[in-house]
């Protein structure tokens, strides 16, 4: 008897270590639903299309006030019609708390405003770089950090193609690299490109498309799961991230995939992220984590409206969080996200989310210190 019961308790033993464990998410969040605090001046956020953290973890936004509607922006109409609310100016600077600590934007001397803003970097040195994908936006701009104007590179015009090298077509977003101080510009929303520059003079460097090939304007037909993948991007061209290591990360949205470069843009690897996705793409933001090796990706999809974590290697899905909703934690058309420091992740959204929401760590991962900025950079 006593046999037949140690018989038992082995053979269920065996079959408890045999099944096996479920893998806990390498990174977990917990929404911050009070964060920001409600902007001052009776001021309110429209399409939030960018966001960025500097070495001082302050977190910037850069929005869209054009895009509110009459009932949303009531109070600033003659004669007002309602108690609340005004457009916000396009750049809003939050500290970590989510006090707004500084605002500026819009037209001015000497450049040409995006009729459309879309996406913004902080670089190595502090300096602020916007960019636009309005019908005529062919343009970036560079500004301190309280907003005096610095370089634009490109013009605002009729769109021509991916040959040309003396203005972008609807850039979506950039990057400087802080080893060679180039701009890297994923162009774009009307374009088929990576683009290179000076990031102090605004000098053209070097270009490629998909697989490091030439950029062509060629019609692309409606994405396709089944497909072979495209040879060529398409629109849009939408982030590009440069890791420490010299890979350059670039979305190519609606084809749902990351392609890899190096700074040179010889082609190196791609990784496709949901390929089901039919809607517009999987691939719409990348941010890198912050600790020493940049283990992994982390991918914004504001179709799916979620935010993955991928490992950095292959691109496989470790974790995710967000849904389609507009309760805290919820996305609609997330479309941006940055990492801070602590590895905080705060997100902005388009079409009717127009938010920015804060993602607080819940992890004991060792995370790589800030370099302070160098001597001479603006303040």
């Amino acid at each position: 008897m006593l046999r037949r019961v140690l018989r038992r308790l082995t053979a269920a033993a065996a079959l408890t270590f045999a099944v096996p464990a479920v893998a806990e998410e390498p990174l977990r969040f917990e929404v911050d639903p009070a964060w920001p605090q409600r902007l001052p001046n009776d001021w309110i956020m429209g399409q939030a299309a960018g966001v960025a953290v500097d070495a001082q973890d302050n977190v910037w936004v850069i929005q869209r006030p054009r895009t509110l509607t009459d009932d949303e922006k009531a109070a600033s109409l003659d004669p007002p019609r309602t108690r609340c609310c005004k457009p916000a100016p396009p750049v809003l600077v939050f500290d970590q708390a989510g006090r707004l600590v500084k605002s500026w934007g819009g037209p001015g001397e000497g450049y040409q405003w995006p009729q459309n803003e879309h996406g913004i970097h902080i670089d190595h040195k502090g300096f602020v770089w916007l960019a636009g994908n309005g019908d005529t936006d062919g343009q970036i701009l560079k500004f301190t950090p309280d907003g005096k104007f610095v370089l634009q590179i490109g013009k605002q015009g009729p769109q021509t193609d991916s040959r040309d090298t003396s203005r972008l077509g609807k850039p979506a977003g950039m990057m400087v690299d802080p080893e060679t101080n180039e701009l890297y510009v994923a162009d774009g929303y009307y374009n088929h490109r990576v683009i290179v520059f000076d990031a102090e003079t605004g000098a053209f460097k070097r270009m490629w498309g998909a697989y490091g090939k030439p950029p062509t304007d060629d019609k692309l037909g409606p994405y396709d799961p089944a497909a072979a993948p495209s040879q060529q991007f398409a629109n849009p061209v939408h982030c590009v991230q440069i890791a420490r290591n010299g890979l350059v990360y670039v979305c190519d949205r609606t084809n749902d995939r990351i392609q890899v470069f190096k700074k040179d843009g010889s082609f190196v690897k791609e990784m496709i992220v949901e390929k089901n996705t039919r809607a517009n793409g999987s691939v719409w933001e990348l941010a890198l984590w912050p600790d020493e090796r940049q283990t992994y990706l982390l991918n914004a999809d504001g179709a799916n409206n979620e935010v993955r974590t991928l490992s950095r290697e292959t691109g496989e899905v470790l974790g995710r969080f967000g849904r389609n909703g507009r309760m805290a934690g919820d996305f609609h058309w997330v479309h941006n996200l940055a990492i801070d420091s602590k590895g905080n992740v705060f997100t902005t959204e388009v079409d009717t989310g127009k938010r920015a929401q804060k993602f607080l760590f819940r992890g004991d991962m060792v995370l790589r210190k800030r370099a302070a900025l160098p001597e001479g950079s603006p303040r």
